[in-house]
């Protein structure tokens, strides 16, 4: 299989008997590199300390102490974080365990940035042996945000950060940057759209972040996200669903839904409730599934035969957060399951 995402963390960690990723020191230290705790030329003589210390024995708690010795704040706030989220990891054993157990708590510790990190490193270990470029392009929504084109009945998702960035130099660096800032109009650039025949760019320039992926129904795209949302329920919870996409909700026994971020759980809440959504609103409604379990008896009194919805949308400024936490801490799920 062609290697993509190199910097996911995958190859530091080794697979337990389970197939889930063990915590190694190696991928423990990874973190320690990290723009939020990596040593700077203004970093104190107690932050070296600390610094070198965890990168020796990555497992040992981080005392708070040690902490309260550095100078700047920041660094202290920083080092904080990391050491919650090393202490998390130890004890769970697992990246999935510690990902799952962040979701057990009324308020999730960490900040987003390690969420994307950890989705990114167990969505990795999902398509891993993929050779379906649309199934690891549209893994990448598990982790990274995206910007929404909607035109002419297609929707298209672009890489946020290289849209922004492309958008400020036109697709020529510095130099674009320049020529923008001075009021002369380059030319235009544009992101390649994942097509069949364009399948096989996808392994040499999945680094650059620059194919769109076509969410439109009834293309590979959208077929590729569901593939990729079911392996992630099974892989984490072991439940086997099943998730086919369509076009809209008739069901006069709803009694189940998922909003895939924030924006989709708004606007699916309003409608099952009867509730008026404007044209305009909801037609930041991209994309809708629906999820089947494969043994009804996990499933909840009440839901157990019954399919659950899922939608994702984009905000007002076409921003699409997909949030794969959803998918697992809001299945109907029966308690002994």
């Amino acid at each position: 299989m062609p290697d993509f995402w190199p910097d996911s963390g995958l190859a530091l960690l080794a697979r337990d008997r389970a197939g889930h990723l063990a915590v190694t020191d190696d991928y423990l230290r990874a973190w320690l590199a990290r723009p939020e705790v990596a040593l700077t030329p203004e970093s104190c003589a107690a932050e070296r300390a600390l610094h070198a210390a965890v990168a020796a024995a990555p497992r040992a708690p981080i005392a708070e102490e040690d902490i309260a010795r550095m100078r700047d704040a920041d660094a202290r706030d920083n080092w904080r974080v990391i050491a919650d989220f090393f202490r998390r990891l130890v004890a769970a054993g697992t990246v999935e365990g510690g990902y799952l157990g962040l979701f057990h708590e009324e308020r999730v510790a960490l900040p987003p940035l390690f969420l994307d990190r950890l989705a990114e490193t167990i969505v990795h270990a999902i398509v891993e042996k993929s050779d379906d470029p649309f199934r690891v392009r549209a893994a990448e929504l598990f982790f990274r945000p995206q910007t929404a084109t909607v035109q002419d009945g297609s929707v298209l998702l672009g890489d946020s950060e290289t849209v922004e960035t492309l958008g400020a130099t036109r697709g020529m660096g510095e130099l674009g940057r320049l020529i923008v800032q001075s009021g002369t109009k380059p030319r235009n650039v544009e992101m390649d759209v994942l097509t069949a025949e364009k399948a096989a760019l996808y392994w040499e320039r999945s680094g650059r972040r620059d194919l769109v992926l076509d969410l439109t129904f009834a293309r590979p795209g959208l077929d590729a996200f569901a593939r990729v949302m079911e392996a992630w329920i099974a892989h984490l919870i072991g439940a086997e669903v099943r998730i086919q996409p369509v076009q809209q909700i008739r069901d006069e026994r709803w009694v189940w839904h998922i909003g895939l971020d924030v924006e989709a759980s708004a606007i699916l809440n309003d409608l099952y409730r009867g509730t008026e959504v404007e044209e305009e609103r909801l037609k930041r409604l991209l994309a809708l599934f629906r999820l089947d379990f494969a043994n009804p008896a996990i499933v909840r009194e009440g839901v157990a035969g019954r399919p659950v919805y899922l939608g994702l949308a984009m905000t007002e400024a076409r921003k699409v957060r997909f949030k794969p936490q959803n998918l697992l801490v809001n299945l109907p799920l029966a308690r002994q399951a």
